[in-house]
């Protein structure tokens, strides 16, 4: 059974940080692009950055350019998101998500989702 399993979010001030981590179980990663989405209450999810399974393409959102980096270690199945200089429009649910050959943010792509964690970005 292939689960994904985010974890890292919670409550920050604006310009803090915080580490996304997402675990995955069930599937080799090495075979997967994986991507976050994020979903804040009243709108669509959107897509916000993915990296192809040898890490060596990514791609980001230009809401979260230069803001957020994504990564992974494919010997712990692990995909990350680090988040810099959080903003109150970055609060949502995160998700991520892993797909064979994924090359875009469209959901389409993607077979296997999280449950999400929260990012809640606040003063």
């Amino acid at each position: 059974q292939v689960q994904l399993v985010e974890s890292g979010g919670g409550l920050v001030q604006p310009g803090g940080s915080l580490r996304l981590s997402c675990a995955a179980s069930g599937l080799t990663l090495d075979y997967y692009g994986i991507g976050w989405f994020r979903q804040a209450p009243g709108k669509e999810r959107e897509g916000v950055s993915r990296i192809s399974s040898s890490g060596d393409s990514t791609i980001y959102a230009d809401s979260v350019k230069d803001r957020f980096t994504i990564s992974r270690d494919n010997a712990k199945n692990m995909v990350y998101l680090q988040m810099n200089s959080l903003k109150p429009e970055d609060t949502a649910v995160y998700y991520c998500a892993a797909g064979v050959g994924v090359l875009t943010l469209e959901s389409y792509e993607y077979n296997y989702w999280g449950q999400g964690t929260q990012v809640t970005v606040s003063s």
